[in-house]
């Protein structure tokens, strides 16, 4: 390497990824003036109409605008299809495209990481870093407070079918709830959204874009990531590709990828740290053999019936009028209110699939729609979608490199339903979503089963069926997971550091050791809040 060929300078803090945990790195990082901080993103800036309006999330999936389009290997537990695994190409990452969903998960989830061994990750640890981020629209208590980056708002419409659904499922057992984002999320709630006044807050929205301002801030797009150079065991630079040319950034401090569950894991690997005997099949050098790179990838497959329905309003109907395309346009940009200003689901559930279970291991989001996958049109008849997800899956996948080439994509393999209790889990899932679209609260509007097919009863046609409509809830976690140091598949220690190389770090959904029961958008984006808190302390202890 020829330090002087298109050097792009030394910093103090180098960030891989603008996505969610990257905007927070990026702004936390540059708060102190004294710190110079470039961030790479590879994909552009967040300068299109459907990054904003909340609804645009139904023309960003899918789209090679704003979607990387990657897709997962074959997988044996979909009965052999390959799916759509969506990625945010822009500033704000999968923020800028996701379901927009506050959510932080279960107390139990975090207690569970500390009970791990890692220590400072537990409830009592995580909820401050959450709260420290909040701007939310409800006055201040012990779980929320507002002034913070991340705006959290209530939805600015309902459904008369969502309504029925929630009261449907109150018949059987499932009470309402109003806050998820306690520590205890059983029950059902309109969901809160990271929206301010109608228009979808991203995390480029709300942490990165002020922070620009910063002369010491220096953002990059367009830029493809090669490695993180790594000499005598420390990370001091990355090598990257821009508008054709190859770029040198020296780190005088340190190197963090916060490139998400997909990337993160495929720049170690190019980078030659990971499990050896894969670089090894990719000519690349081993720098550090971690079996655990790439490995203990998480998701929810969210299993998709969708039910006609009856004399009740549905997006999927209204979408089919230009006329009422039109009032909707002129709503949200009046008003700010109606159809645009959802996000892709609204209702949410949280039950257990069985008593086997000690907190709720089940999330439904219910919409006034239906669809075959994101990405493709509406239905042209009246339906509704009762998704719902097993939080916490057995299954485990992997995100391996599928060549050296820096701009091929990784193979993903998520592996799902390959644990038996993972399609017991989704077999009792259909049954209980029949159970809700049953009581008498939905009768009147005459629901009828599209799919998977009401004639499906056995537990394994249902596991099957589940199988053939389930898609990614585009929830991937784990793929670098943090861990104690006797554990064989840990790439982190608690502090987020990679085990055997100094001075680099990934903080993104990688590190997650263990999914949590919910959307895992906020818990990301609170890792990069403790994870800047970490790396402040680790300078000062230095200096």
């Amino acid at each position: 390497m020829r330090d002087t060929v298109n050097d792009a300078g030394t910093f103090d803090y180098i960030v891989v990824g603008a996505g969610s945990a990257g905007c927070v790195m990026a702004n936390r990082l540059s708060a102190d003036p004294r710190n110079r901080v470039l961030v790479l993103e590879a994909g552009g800036m967040d300068n299109w109409i459907w990054y904003h309006i909340p609804v645009g999330y139904l023309f960003a999936i899918g789209n090679p605008r704003a979607d990387w389009m990657f897709k997962t290997e074959p997988q044996a537990g979909l009965n052999g299809r390959a799916i759509a695994y969506p990625r945010g190409k822009v500033i704000g990452g999968s923020s800028a495209i996701n379901a927009m969903i506050y959510m932080r998960g279960q107390a139990a989830d975090y207690d569970g990481w500390r009970q791990l061994g890692l220590q400072g990750w537990g409830w009592d640890d995580v909820l401050p870093a959450f709260m420290a981020q909040e701007d939310h629209i409800a006055p201040p208590n012990e779980f929320h407070r507002s002034g913070g980056e991340w705006r959290v708002e209530y939805p600015r419409m309902r459904w008369d079918i969502l309504d029925a659904f929630q009261a449907a499922a109150e018949e059987i057992g499932i009470r309402k709830v109003k806050d998820f984002n306690t520590g205890d999320n059983e029950g059902s709630s309109y969901f809160q959204v990271n929206q301010k006044r109608g228009r979808r807050w991203s995390a480029a929205r709300g942490f990165l874009r002020p922070a620009l301002k910063r002369p010491n801030l220096r953002l990059e797009t367009g830029v493809m990531v090669e490695r993180v150079l790594i000499e005598e065991g420390r990370a001091t630079g990355v090598v990257y590709r821009q508008g054709g040319q190859e770029k040198v950034a020296r780190a005088a401090g340190e190197v963090v990828l916060s490139a998400g569950a997909v990337a993160s894991p495929k720049i170690l690997q190019l980078s030659g740290v990971g499990p050896g005997g894969l670089l090894q099949q990719h000519g690349i050098p081993v720098l550090r053999d971690l079996p655990g790179v790439g490995e203990n990838l998480q998701d929810h497959l969210q299993i998709r019936p969708v039910f006609k329905v009856n004399g009740v309003r549905t997006l999927n109907i209204d979408y089919q009028s230009l006329v009422k395309r039109g009032l909707m346009a002129a709503e949200w940009a009046l008003l700010r209110t109606g159809p645009l200003t959802m996000a892709p689901s609204q209702l949410g559930l949280f039950t257990r699939s069985s008593a086997d279970y000690a907190t709720p291991n089940l999330q439904f989001h219910v919409q006034p729609l239906s669809l075959d996958k994101f990405g493709d049109p509406m239905h042209v008849f009246a339906a509704f979608t009762a998704s719902v997800c097993n939080l916490r899956p057995a299954s485990r996948g992997t995100v391996r490199l599928a060549s050296a080439d820096p701009a091929a994509a990784p193979a993903i393999s998520p592996n799902y339903l390959a644990a038996d209790e993972d399609r017991r889990v989704a077999a009792d899932a259909l049954k209980l979503v029949r159970r809700i679209v049953s009581a008498r609260a939905l009768e009147r509007f005459r629901p009828e089963e599209y799919t998977p097919g009401a004639h499906l009863t056995s537990e394994e046609d249902l596991a099957k069926a589940a199988g053939d409509v389930s898609s990614t809830i585009f929830h991937p976690v784990g793929t670098a997971k943090m861990g104690v140091a006797d554990d064989p598949l840990a790439v982190l220690d608690e502090r987020l550091r990679v085990r055997g190389v100094d001075r680099l770090r990934v903080i993104d959904a990688s590190s997650m050791p263990r999914i949590t029961s919910g959307n895992t958008n906020s818990p990301t984006m609170m890792i990069a809040e403790k994870g800047a808190a970490m790396m402040r302390e680790d300078a000062k202890a230095l200096a």
